[in-house]
C-alpha cells in the first residue's frame, strides 16, 4: 500500500510547495481530511488548507503528493489506484 492510499490522519504532513509561498515548509498532524481540503494542527494553530494549491509529504516520506490529484472523499481515495507519476 502506497502512501497515497493510506489514511493520513494523525500522521505528519509537510508542505514541500504552494501557491500560496507562507505555506511552504510549514508542518503539522494531520487532524481532519475532506474531499477538498486537509486540516493540520501546527502547534496550537489549526490550519485548514486547500488540497488543489499544495503539494506534501507525509511522515517524512520520500514520496510528494501533488493534491489536486488527491481531491477525493478519504474513504474514496483508499481504495483508488493512482498512476506512477
Amino acid at each position: 500500500m502506497n502512501m497515497y492510499n493510506q489514511s493520513w490522519i494523525g500522521r505528519s504532513m509537510t508542505i514541500a510547495s504552494s501557491t500560496d509561498s507562507t505555506l511552504t515548509g510549514r508542518q503539522g498532524i494531520v487532524v481532519d481530511e475532506t474531499r477538498n481540503t486537509v486540516a493540520l494542527l501546527e502547534g496550537d494553530h489549526h490550519l485548514v488548507l486547500n488540497k488543489a494549491s499544495i503539494t506534501f509529504t507525509v511522515d517524512g516520506s520520500d514520496v510528494v503528493i501533488q493534491g489536486a490529484m488527491v481531491g477525493q472523499r478519504p474513504e474514496d481515495r483508499i481504495h483508488r489506484t493512482y498512476r506512477k507519476a
